[in-house]
Formats: structure tokens, C-alpha cells, sequence
């Protein structure tokens, strides 16, 4: 039998052990408490290989910036009319060149025969014609004088008729003599007549070959003078004064018709070339107001021309100086503002790598300590002038993940560290 003090032990010994277990589970449970808060359950990332940055309310200035190039205002294409060899070259690529000055010499072989038959022929038609016209003139004269001489012949009959009617009154002509006098008279103006008719039609028939003759003259003319100037074509000449642009051809060469030459570029005169994100494609117009700081100077701009066609993403605006342009170089490569729209007050973030990645429908938002980053839904708005309008989903205050996704943009969370 245990004693009285034994079991008097044994009673006080069972809550010792009941309370170091009831110590021990609540010591796990802290445990794993702290662990499940400070053990990382996101994707580990460490903080200096991210940009954060915080969300604040500031005025959205509407304003892109963007790398613009500069073109000449005006160019002029230099095309090849007509198939033929290069003989000369006369102007270096790049050279300065006045208004009609000969560029390059072209010819061809079978131009130059084509020109010299359709010059025997136009030579040959025009001995037709000269031929004709001598005819015409010859027939004139022959029937003027033909009806002078009919004209002399009637008068000479008429008279005669009157003597002899004055002496058919008288009784010294008998009426018979009479009657014959009056049918020659009839006869002299029949003829007379009839030589003037049948004179007008010969001539005018003659006037109608003549006619048509020099119609056909007129035509191989015209034609003569286009192949003429089409022949002057291979003489290439500068249309206006300029830089000379993209000029390769080599003596000996041959051209087909169409063939590219080259470019004459407007001296001292530009325009810029702003490619700009698809992202402001619906709110670029044309007129809107931009800038270009250069050389010390802030030279105004303004929208001429918009492409809408998109290629890798960007499209193509074109802007011209309000006044005379600045001293550029074809093809300088210059940062121009351009100008959307008024500024409002707005929250805003730095528009930076994430929004490639995400289209700006979402970003990992760190919690109030910064070392947890959840990812949650955003509403965001315009970008300009490197910063994004925040329209919802974010707080002022707030920080957010910035930089590029890529790495992670299949994860829910990052743990940064």
C-alpha cells in the first residue's frame, strides 16, 4: 500500500505535467504564428533588383515626349522616263544642285532611230504638203483667169445682143438674127456660170486635201516634238535646287523606264518625324501644339500629318515649325513635346516597364511594412510625360512594383527581402 505522502505526490505531479503540455502547445502555436507572418509565402525577390515607387496625387500634364527625326520638307523623286544607258554622271550623291542643272546623260540606240524616221517622215509630209498647197495655188490662178476670160466673152455677147436688138427696133435686123443673138447671150451666161460652179467645188475639194494634208502634218509634228522631248528626257535635269539623294547609277549602266535616280531634298528647310506609342493614336489631331528645345532656343511646332498605320507598336506623326526652321541634318535625331490636352489634377504613377508587361490592368501593390507585394486590379488612364493617371485601385501613399514583370508575372505575390 502506497503511503499517505506518496499519494500526496502523486496528486500535485499530474497538473505540473498538464500545464508544461497546455506551455508547450501555446509556445508551437506562437511559433508557427510568427513563422506563417515572417516566413516568406510569395515569390522571393530581392528589393534591390525592383523599382518602387509611390502613388501621388499631382497635375497630369498632357504631354508626350518623344524622339523625333528630321526630314527634309520637301522632296522630289527622280525617275526615269526612258530606257537607256548611262553615258555620264555629272553630280555626286549628296552634292547641292540648282534648279535645270544636267544630273545625268542617258542614251539609246533605239530612240535615236525611232526620232530620225519620224523626221524623214515629217520632212516628207511636209513636201506633200507644200506640193498640195503649189496645186491649189496653180488650180486658183487657172480658174481665175478661165472665168476672167468667160467673164470678157459674155460682156463682148451682151453688147452685141443690144446693138442688134437696137437695130432689130430700127428694121435693119431681121427677128431671126435677133433670136440667135439672144441664144448666144443665153449660152455666154450658162457658161459662165457653169465655170464658176464646177471652179468653186474644184477648190474647195482641193482646200479639203489641203487641209486634211496639213492636219496629218500637224499630228507627226506633235508626235515628233513628244519623242523630241522624250529624247530630252535621257538628259536627266535637276526640276528644282536641292540636295541630291540616293544617286548610284554607274556609266554604262543600264536604266529601265521608272528606275529610281534619286531624291532632291529642300535646302535649309525640315519637318520632324515623331513616332509615338499606339497608346495615344485616338487622341493625336492634326494641329495640336508641340515643342523642340534646340540650341539654346524653344522652337514651336505643330501637327501636319498622322499615318494611323501601326508597326511595332508605334505610329508615325509628322510636325512642322510654326516659323523657320532650326539648322538641322537630315536624318538628326531630336526630343519633341508634344502637347495633348490641358493639365488636371490626378493621382499618378511613374509609367515605367510594368505597363508593357501587365497593359496597365494590374501590379503588385506592397503592403504598409514594404515587404510583401500583392497583386491586385488597377484602372489606369493617360500616360504622358512619364507618368500614368490612376483613375482606380490604388490609394494616395500607396507603393507599387514599377519595374518589368517579366520575371515574375506568373506569381500572385512577391516577398521581398
Amino acid at each position: 500500500m502506497l503511503t499517505s505522502g506518496a499519494a500526496m505526490d502523486r496528486r500535485v505531479a499530474v497538473p505540473r505535467r498538464h500545464g508544461l503540455v497546455a506551455l508547450a502547445i501555446a509556445a508551437v502555436l506562437i511559433a508557427t504564428v510568427l513563422l506563417w507572418r515572417y516566413w516568406p509565402h510569395g515569390t522571393v525577390v530581392s528589393r534591390a533588383d525592383v523599382e518602387i515607387a509611390t502613388v501621388k496625387p499631382g497635375a497630369f500634364r498632357d504631354v508626350v515626349v518623344g524622339r523625333a527625326t528630321a526630314q527634309p520638307l520637301q522632296s522630289v523623286l527622280l525617275d526615269a522616263t526612258e530606257d537607256g544607258r548611262v553615258e555620264q554622271v555629272l553630280v555626286r550623291d549628296g552634292a547641292r544642285v540648282e534648279a535645270g542643272q544636267l544630273l545625268v546623260v542617258l542614251s539609246s540606240t533605239q530612240r535615236a532611230q525611232e526620232l530620225m524616221a519620224r523626221s524623214s517622215e515629217a520632212a516628207q509630209q511636209l513636201a506633200n504638203l507644200a506640193t498640195f498647197r503649189a496645186a491649189l495655188a496653180q488650180a486658183q490662178a487657172v480658174q481665175r483667169r478661165e472665168v476672167t476670160q468667160a467673164e470678157f466673152e459674155l460682156e463682148r455677147v451682151r453688147r452685141l445682143h443690144q446693138r442688134n436688138r437696137e437695130l432689130a427696133n430700127q428694121g435693119f435686123l431681121s427677128p431671126s438674127a435677133l433670136e440667135d443673138s439672144a441664144d448666144k447671150l443665153a449660152m455666154a451666161q450658162r457658161l459662165f456660170t457653169q465655170l464658176q460652179t464646177d471652179g468653186r467645188e474644184e477648190l474647195r475639194t482641193r482646200e479639203q486635201s489641203v487641209q486634211a494634208m496639213q492636219r496629218a502634218v500637224t499630228d507627226l509634228d506633235q508626235r515628233l516634238t513628244a519623242m523630241r522631248a522624250a529624247s530630252e528626257g535621257l538628259a536627266v535635269r535637276a526640276p528644282v535646287a536641292g540636295r541630291l539623294t540616293g544617286l548610284t547609277l554607274q556609266v554604262g549602266e543600264s536604266v529601265r523606264s521608272g528606275t529610281r535616280i534619286g531624291r532632291l531634298d529642300s535646302l535649309g528647310r525640315f519637318k520632324l518625324e515623331l513616332r509615338l506609342d499606339e497608346f495615344h493614336l485616338g487622341r493625336v489631331r492634326e494641329g495640336l501644339a508641340a515643342a523642340l528645345a534646340y540650341d539654346g532656343r524653344e522652337h514651336a511646332l505643330h501637327v501636319t500629318r498622322i499615318d494611323p498605320q501601326v508597326k511595332d507598336g508605334r505610329f508615325a506623326v509628322e510636325l512642322a515649325f510654326d516659323a523657320d526652321a532650326p539648322a538641322l541634318q537630315v536624318g538628326q535625331g531630336l526630343d519633341v513635346r508634344l502637347t495633348l490636352g490641358d493639365p488636371t489634377r490626378a493621382l499618378l504613377l511613374p509609367d515605367s516597364g510594368f505597363y508593357a508587361d501587365t497593359g496597365g490592368a494590374w501590379a503588385f501593390v506592397l503592403d504598409a511594412e514594404g515587404r510583401h507585394a500583392e497583386r491586385r486590379p488597377l484602372q489606369l488612364g493617360r500616360r504622358a510625360d512619364g507618368v500614368i493617371e490612376v483613375l482606380g485601385g490604388l490609394q494616395p501613399g500607396e507603393q507599387v512594383v514599377v519595374s518589368p514583370y517579366r520575371a515574375f508575372a506568373g506569381a500572385s505575390a512577391l516577398d521581398l527581402h
